[in-house]
């Protein structure tokens, strides 16, 4: 067995130690600075505070300030990190790295790297030197932190530019409820992976301008305009994902239609789309929901500059991701939502609806 380190102990990145433990796995879970908190739980034995259940008490905790310890003699590496954090975690863990080390994140995010749009274990691998053959893995699919801590059945993908390093990180992690499938195609699972958190608060906006509306939940709610936003969102992922030279297929799998679905039903995104819904604004949205991290704001923003990029260059057309720019409209400028319904899936409107 292996002694794993895994540098974040936020949601993911903790519930990420049941499997590997479970496995037989010796596990070192290294907060960040803003895991304090988390840390000092896990020495002291009490539960996890956003997880609300115990850790293992086999796992070791490590703060921040303790990292070179925690990656002394380690034999594979995990970075929990946000996307927020993946360029300082490349930069504190460069000095510990060895040629070959096996590399998996959590991390779900794109990148603007000088004239096009990076996923996450690309830009890694440009941080760190080529003569270490690093080959960072990423895992995509629907996965609910809370649930894979709680031993759930779980479908996700690990995916690499390395096959031999998709293989090697699979083989450590898959278990009898945490189900790993290989995936050739990482630039199509990591655009669905950051993508899906933008088209999840845009479903979630449903439910909340249902409720505005002083209607309670039910079989009756708003599930035709979710359903319609959906659908859209795998077709945008796909056209993203065409974009970046991936598999737009990729869209229809694990990476695009499942993590979609249980972000929508389940994670953090949806909520915040929910409150955006109700008609609150994007501090006050913000403040709602206390503290959790909304990836989908950041990759809004990146998304906002990149296609600017890309449509001056003409490879994509003006308008073609009318979903994407309304989510960006609402969720960047405080613009009311008003789903430009006749503009998707590629059709244009009827003249009498101009």
């Amino acid at each position: 067995m292996a002694t794993i380190a895994i540098l974040g102990a936020g949601m993911m990145g903790s519930a990420l130690t049941t499997p590997l433990v479970d496995r037989g796995h010796s596990l070192r879970l290294i907060g960040t600075h803003l895991d304090t908190e988390i840390i000092g739980a896990l020495k002291a034995g009490r539960e996890h505070p956003t997880l609300k259940l115990p850790l293992s008490p086999q796992i070791q905790g490590y703060f921040h300030d303790e990292l070179p310890q925690a990656l002394e003699s380690v034999d594979a590496l995990a970075l929990g990190v946000s996307s927020a954090g993946v360029e300082w975690a490349s930069q504190i863990l460069l000095p510990f790295l060895r040629p070959r080390l096996p590399i998996l994140m959590v991390s779900k995010g794109l990148a603007w790297h000088g004239e096009k749009l990076v996923i996450l274990p690309d830009l890694l691998q440009t941080r760190w030197p080529r003569e270490l053959e690093l080959h960072p893995v990423a895992v995509a699919g629907p996965c609910i932190a809370g649930e894979l801590a709680r031993r759930e059945q779980t479908c996700v993908l690990f995916t690499s530019r390395s096959a031999s390093a998709t293989a090697a990180w699979a083989a450590l992690a898959r278990g009898p409820y945490y189900h790993v499938f290989p995936s050739d195609d990482p630039i199509g699972s990591e655009v669905c992976a950051a993508l899906k958190n933008a088209f999840a608060m845009g479903i979630g906006f449903a439910a909340g301008l249902h409720e505005a509306r002083g209607q309670l939940a039910g079989s009756i709610a708003m599930h035709n305009y979710e359903a319609a936003l959906y659908a859209q969102s795998i077709h945008e992922m796909k056209r993203v994902i065409a974009l970046l030279r991936g598999e737009p297929e990729t869209a229809a799998g694990l990476a695009g239609a499942g993590d979609l679905n249980v972000t929508c039903n389940g994670g953090r995104t949806g909520r915040f789309g929910r409150w955006l819904g109700l008609g609150l604004g994007l501090q006050e949205a913000i403040l709602r929901m206390q503290g959790a991290t909304l990836e989908c704001l950041e990759i809004l923003s990146v998304l906002r500059g990149a296609c600017a990029h890309y449509e001056q260059r003409g490879e994509l057309a003006r308008g073609e991701l009318p979903l994407l720019e309304h989510l960006m409209e609402v969720a960047l400028d405080g613009r009311p939502i008003q789903m430009p319904f006749e503009r998707f899936f590629d059709a244009a409107a009827p003249e009498a609806e101009r």
